[in-house]
């Protein structure tokens, strides 16, 4: 690949990537009303995508022994927690993170 081909795909990237970022703006700016199904995926979506996101990370829990499921069940306790606690997503999925990485690296 040249290096002008490169430059293209990378501008070509930047450009669908600005014009998915306005698009909202520009569908529904200038004070129209959004219409309700736009407004009803924004509620539901991300509770959504959070229920998939963790079906996806737990979908290689073995149970055959503890060390396989243990550190999974404590770290996902641990974020559900966190959440519940503070309202903090970025908070709930680093406690997690870490926990978890911590679990299998040290004890398990």
């Amino acid at each position: 690949m040249s290096e002008q081909q490169v430059w293209l795909m990378v501008a070509v990237i930047a450009l669908v990537t600005a014009g998915l970022r306005f698009l909202p703006f520009v569908l529904f700016g200038g004070g129209r009303k959004t219409p309700a199904v736009i407004d009803r995926l924004g509620s539901v979506l991300p509770s959504a995508v959070m229920a998939m996101l963790v079906v996806y990370c737990l979908r290689g829990v073995r149970f055959d022994t503890p060390a396989g499921w243990l550190p999974s069940v404590i770290a996902c306790l641990l974020t559900a927690g966190l959440h519940v606690w503070r309202r903090s997503t970025l908070l709930s999925i680093v406690g997690g993170t870490v926990c978890y990485m911590l679990l299998v690296q040290l004890v398990f």
